[in-house]
């Protein structure tokens, strides 16, 4: 990568690198990567040619691999997530890969294989930018806090899908902190009454979504890009009427760690009463407001409540 050019696109996050075949990466090229990747969050190689084959081996230099638990994946290549989009069908709300998952996704590497004339662009957040930006009182509350994630985009049983994580993560190497919660797949905070955490969740939802945090990205056929699932959500554009193909690999992440030294703080806050203190036995409220807390109440009862991972 001697030859490689690198040239940020926003004050936020986010650059283009040319002048590299990533067929050919090893080594040293791996290593300069990830270093790229911790500077600038997103990159984008233009002018690829890789083979599905190739795409995998390459996914599998920067860690484990991870097939996509519900969507489609490319035939004979479990390892690739493939979506083929045309007038829809694409994820436009905001989100960090696979925060459903106990282990959530570390990196993902999208190949562009067919892209419209115009529109389906995508855009970056920088989720660590979204935390410094708060005020103090309001980075004290979130590190203080956990929220319910599910795959309920995904299907009519991805509500069961569950995972609790910190609403502020620190990044495994650089110890910087990161907002941690998406709209599309964060349903709720633990500790708050519902009525509280739709207003607290919908705040931190839009906050991150402000201009000066993010980048956009108009793609162009044979464009890899790599992102940090550790400290970025993003979001495609929904404004395109011709064929859209994209196939991905998700390199496995960590269990995302906390801000907060002590977690849980507070205890989870829901309407369901144990049937004995101390034991992991709820009753159910079908009360009309019960219907708020069940998903929580499910999983508290199969899950027990947030431990902070040991490392």
């Amino acid at each position: 990568m001697n030859d490689a050019k690198v040239s940020p696109l926003s004050a936020a996050l986010g650059a283009e690198v040319s002048g590299v075949d990533l067929s050919k990466v090893s080594g040293d090229d791996i290593t300069l990567i990830n270093e790229l990747i911790f500077k600038h969050k997103v990159l984008f190689f233009p002018k690829q040619s890789l083979s599905q084959a190739e795409h995998v081996s390459l996914g599998r230099k920067f860690g484990p691999l991870a097939g996509h638990p519900n969507l489609s994946n490319a035939d004979g290549f479990p390892e690739i997530f493939e979506l083929k989009a045309s007038e829809g069908g694409v994820a436009n709300e905001w989100h960090t890969d696979l925060t459903f998952q106990q282990n959530p996704a570390k990196l993902s590497i999208l190949y562009m294989r067919i892209c419209p004339v115009l529109g389906g662009d995508t855009m970056w957040t920088n989720l660590e930018l979204a935390y410094d930006a708060l005020s103090e009182p309001m980075k004290v509350l979130c590190e203080s806090l956990t929220a319910l994630h599910d795959a309920d985009p995904h299907g009519p049983d991805g509500h069961k899908q569950m995972a609790i994580h910190p609403v502020v993560r620190v990044h495994p190497e650089s110890g910087r902190k990161a907002l941690y919660v998406s709209e599309h797949f964060t349903r709720r905070i633990v500790e708050m009454r519902y009525e509280e955490s739709e207003v607290f969740l919908n705040f931190l939802c839009r906050w991150v979504q402000r201009p000066q945090f993010t980048v956009r990205y108009r793609w162009s056929e044979n464009v890899i890009a790599f992102w940090d699932n550790t400290t970025t959500s993003h979001y495609v554009l929904n404004d395109f009427s011709q064929d859209r193909m994209i196939q991905r690999v998700t390199i496995q992440g960590d269990v995302p760690m906390p801000a907060a030294q002590k977690l849980p703080i507070y205890s989870p806050v829901i309407y369901q009463k144990l049937d004995n203190a101390g034991k992991n036995n709820w009753k159910p409220n079908f009360a009309a407001n019960g219907r708020h807390d069940r998903q929580l109440m499910n999983y508290l009862s199969a899950n027990g409540a947030y431990r902070i991972p040991k490392l």
